[in-house]
């Protein structure tokens, strides 16, 4: 393997997990203070939790990157065991007031059990999380509340969802505006600019040229820009993949009927200017004629690699359900 194609290192203190969907990638701080950033998916909640004791005893702290369901599913059970939860400003602040729209869970139709925010997070300030200090970059584009994590002097950079080896977090341009594109691209460049040795995105692996990654991801990110119409359907097929990933599939008879009640694809049909019927069926036919989803034995599967879920672990209620946060 030649240097340029070696996958990068990480110091002997920080510890990661590269998990299929529908979790995302974990990065365990072992010290004084353990800390994990991102906790993975609701169904797998114990199996994070589990892991993490094994590797680090009982874990301090959970930071999110932000708030969406493959991120912050362990959450609860971790809060329950006695780790406090961070989490960007805008973020924690509507948790904290139990706003229906945390997590976008019910708009997304993905489930979170409920948590609390204890830590919330601003940009340019320092955490100790594990035995080393990491800054706070705030990069709204995936969400408003998005961060970054930067370690200096070992140049590590946890991107969230804003980047992978292959890939640019979609885009909400009903929920966040038609400014979230170029909030996401402007993201991008504030954290090229760190020029970090080692990028740890929240899918997939870590790149193993990460300015090649920054300059990847930036011609992505500005087609996002380019084009919102088809910002809004990278998002749709996004979202109507991972809502296979987490129910095995749907039954080809009531795949569109789901998607009918959906109020993304209501939504996205309105800004594409489409009946919600007729992108219902548009997403179905494009995503099966490319292979993103494929129909075995009467039901549409999502064809990307993902773990299993358990059904009953998806019965949580709706953040409009949580339970009230009393004073802390």
């Amino acid at each position: 393997m030649s240097p340029q194609s070696a996958a990068p290192s990480l110091p002997s203190w920080a510890t990661w997990w590269q998990r299929p969907f529908p979790n995302a990638n974990t990065l365990l701080l072992p010290g004084r203070q353990p800390a994990l950033i991102d906790s993975g998916f609701v169904g797998h909640a114990a199996e994070t939790a589990a892991w993490a004791r094994s590797q680090a005893g009982d874990v301090a702290l959970v930071l999110n990157t932000h708030w969406h369901s493959d991120h912050v599913g362990g959450n609860a059970l971790l809060q329950a065991r006695g780790a406090a939860i961070a989490a960007g400003t805008p973020e924690a602040e509507a948790i904290s007031r139990r706003d229906p729209g945390c997590c976008a869970a019910e708009y997304l139709d993905q489930p979170v059990a409920p948590y609390t925010v204890d830590i919330p997070l601003d940009d340019g300030q320092v955490l100790r999380l594990g035995d080393t200090d990491w800054e706070v970059v705030r990069t709204p584009g995936h969400t408003p509340g998005h961060l970054a994590l930067w370690q200096p002097e070992e140049r590590l950079l946890v991107v969230g969802d804003a980047l992978s080896d292959y890939d640019v977090g979609w885009v909400n341009l009903a929920l966040d505006g038609l400014d979230a594109a170029a909030m996401a691209l402007a993201s991008l460049k504030r954290m090229a600019d760190l020029a970090p040795r080692v990028i740890l995105p929240s899918h997939g692996p870590m790149p193993a040229d990460p300015a090649a990654a920054f300059a990847g991801a930036l011609r992505r990110a500005q087609r996002l820009v380019d084009d919102p119409d088809g910002a809004v359907w990278y998002g749709a097929r996004r979202i109507f993949a991972f809502a296979l990933m987490i129910r095995e599939g749907i039954p080809a008879d009531e795949v569109e009927p789901y998607l009918h009640a959906r109020t993304w694809l209501t939504d996205a049909a309105r800004l594409l200017d489409l009946a919600s019927e007729a992108l219902a069926t548009e997403l179905v036919t494009t995503m099966l004629g490319s292979g993103a989803v494929v129909l075995r034995k009467g039901r549409l599967l999502a064809a990307a690699d993902h773990t299993p879920v358990a059904a009953e672990t998806l019965r949580v209620p709706y953040p409009r359900a949580w339970p009230s946060v009393g004073p802390r």
